[in-house]
């Protein structure tokens, strides 16, 4: 399942940027979403027999945090950025590579601080690698 869940990520998020490109700029972006929500919504509802609850519907409920607010704004936020993104011409070839990999570099200290993970030598000098390919995907001739 470790590396099940990763493929399961990656094979995602390159749909996800295909469809977001494909998207036609002509349809209202909040629009996108919105039909896009539902849609899942109901696949969410066909996977729950995959994923069962193990409790009642109001057990599960009462067992989902005020997270789940903060979930909500992120996914809207990285939907409608990508999608403007792409919109003003942002090449897929870079704008998830960018993205992604500044989410990574941002999110280091906050696991430090927040989750008491601790980067060894090796996770930064990827860290290193990391903003010295920022540099290099951002350079302009």
């Amino acid at each position: 399942m470790y590396y099940a869940a990763i493929a399961v990520t990656v094979a995602s998020n390159v749909l996800y940027h295909i469809t977001q490109k494909l998207m036609p700029s002509a349809a209202n972006p909040v629009l996108v979403l919105l039909v896009a929500y539902l849609a899942a919504a109901a696949i969410c509802a066909l996977l729950l027999p995959v994923f069962p609850l193990g409790t009642s519907l109001q057990l599960a409920l009462r067992q989902l945090s005020p997270a789940i607010v903060g979930l909500s704004l992120a996914i809207v936020g990285l939907e409608l950025g990508f999608l403007l993104a792409y919109r003003a011409g942002w090449r897929i070839t870079t704008a998830g590579l960018i993205s992604n990999t500044a989410v990574g570099i941002l999110l280091v200290p906050v696991g430090v601080a927040f989750f008491r993970e601790r980067p060894t030598l090796t996770n930064a000098a990827g860290i290193l690698v990391c903003l010295v390919g920022l540099v290099l995907v951002n350079w302009r001739k």
